[in-house]
């Protein structure tokens, strides 16, 4: 065991060195549709009017900050194309059971050269209902070249990719990937370039370091169903990778997104929580 501690800590230090982590600028959240509250701090986090966290969630670079994290609904960068309500730190929350597992899963995937990469843990009802009102919006359809190039906006809610509740708000589920080590940086996505396919070719994707997993993340197409039979050769089996790794971590996948995963048992898994993504949602030990 002494070995095995000391092993890890190399690894740590070596990724954490190594790694790229995704930190978003405050120009890039400045056309979030959110309406600050009279409360919210002058560093844009919980204002003294918003719910907290229970004790039961934690910052997941508390517990394991090797992890890369690119919180993609704190950027532009998603299939709305605006900053989602609610995320007010390009930050991933979890429950603890939840992030203990994660770090379990990255010490595996360390060992064998890659790196877990989240883009949403934590997600808070009210960016849940801003998703609920984008779609409804079918005039609204900036980023669908990228994200739903082959689907229909108006039958979003009926093939379930859009919903009112989401197993996020509960504070188990991440949408996450693999990136092989030493990362490279990922450019950030410019509001108003050209978009392409989020189902084509890696290399005429938007760029991302993870592992090429045949879609790109948030893509709505059936392609992105995690056991495709579509999907081949190295794409299926980085798919596989990150499945069977999470699995033994004791996460489940949602077999229609190959980047979505829930911890069970869940802390939480009936309660649907809204307190804003911000370092002081949390309650301090």
């Amino acid at each position: 065991m002494p070995r095995l501690a000391a092993v890890w800590r190399g690894l740590a230090a070596a990724a954490a060195a190594l790694l790229t982590v995704t930190v978003v600028p405050s120009s890039a959240v400045a056309g979030t549709a959110e309406a600050p509250p009279r409360s919210r701090s002058a560093a844009g986090g919980a204002g003294a009017d918003d719910p907290k966290a229970p004790k039961e969630f934690v910052a997941l670079r508390d517990v394991d900050p090797t992890i890369i994290q690119e919180i993609r609904y704190a950027t532009p960068h998603d299939f709305m194309g605006v900053p989602v309500t609610g995320y007010r730190e390009p930050m991933c929350i979890l429950t603890r059971d939840a992030a203990r597992a994660m770090h379990r899963a990255q010490v595996a995937f360390l060992r064998r050269g890659y790196s877990l990469k989240v883009y949403d843990c934590y997600r808070p009802q009210r960016a849940v209902d801003h998703f609920v009102a984008w779609a409804k919006d079918l005039s609204d359809q900036r980023m669908k070249a990228e994200f739903y190039p082959r689907v229909d906006k108006s039958v979003l809610f009926r093939d379930g990719y859009i919903a009112e509740k989401s197993g996020h708000s509960r504070g188990s589920t991440v949408d996450l990937t693999l990136v092989r080590l030493p990362a490279v940086p990922t450019r950030p996505y410019v509001p108003g370039e050209p978009l392409t396919s989020c189902f084509g070719p890696k290399a005429s994707r938007f760029p991302d370091n993870s592992l090429d997993m045949g879609t790109g993340f948030d893509c709505f197409d059936t392609l992105a169903h995690t056991l495709d039979p579509r999907i081949k050769g190295r794409q299926r089996a980085h798919r596989l990778l990150l499945k069977e790794g999470l699995e033994r971590a004791g996460f489940v996948n949602y077999a229609d997104e190959w980047w979505h995963y829930t911890f069970s048992p869940e802390t939480f898994p009936d309660t649907y929580f809204d307190f804003p993504i911000a370092r002081s949602s949390l309650v301090r030990h």
